[in-house]
């Protein structure tokens, strides 16, 4: 059985997925959790807080295996991994997490319509999300640092999109093979946008760990 603070977090993961984070009220979550009504503020003291609690809850682990997948990556590579295998080390374990939580993905993905996402990442990403593009930049230093950071603009709208709970099709039905599959494919499409070399710039052959 869920203590209160389970039940207080599955509640607010559910009403946060399927109606958003605005348009819940901590009244609704006390509601559907069937706990005392202080206990929301006395377990995590705001809705904001709450919310937080909710995506660390399955975004901690997640946050844990990048940082050793990239670890792992950079010895393999003595210092050097390729963008590929950055990009692997990021984007695989939150795919094995929404496939295994198919209510999380929808989570972020209502995060991200309601504009507070960047934010939430703010509070609770950031220094695994400055590992990661320290990691990349000197993966791609061909690039100048103003195209570095629109590619990783587009990067994060392609992710945010690849990780939506449906796959939208622009034209034809998509033949989807579930997150993983969908994450190998962005890895693929996203190494090749960032090693690409700038507009005005003559396309040059690679060497070393950038071939």
């Amino acid at each position: 059985m869920l203590d209160t603070p389970g039940k207080l977090l599955d509640a607010a993961e559910r009403l946060f997925a399927t109606e958003g984070f605005s348009a819940v009220s901590l009244r609704q979550i006390i509601a559907e959790a069937e706990v005392n009504v202080a206990a929301v503020h006395y377990h995590f003291g705001s809705k904001l807080e709450l919310l937080d609690q909710v995506i660390m809850r399955k975004a901690g682990p997640v946050n844990k295996e990048r940082l050793e997948l990239l670890d792992r990556a950079e010895a393999d590579a003595n210092g050097n991994p390729e963008v590929e295998a950055i990009l692997s080390a990021f984007m695989l374990p939150m795919a094995q997490t929404a496939t295994d939580n198919p209510l999380f993905p929808k989570l972020m993905g209502r995060m991200q319509s309601e504009g507070i996402l960047s934010d939430v990442i703010e509070r609770n990403f950031q220094p695994v999300i400055t590992r990661f593009l320290v990691a990349l930049r000197k993966a791609v230093p061909h690039l100048p640092d103003n195209e570095f950071r629109w590619r990783i603009h587009f990067m994060q709208g392609a992710i945010a999109c690849a990780m939506s709970s449906e796959p939208h099709a622009v034209s034809h039905p998509v033949d989807d093979g579930g997150f993983r599959k969908r994450i190998e494919r962005l890895i693929v499409f996203l190494g090749a946008g960032l090693r690409t070399p700038s507009a005005g710039e003559k396309p040059h052959k690679p060497s070393g760990k950038n071939k």
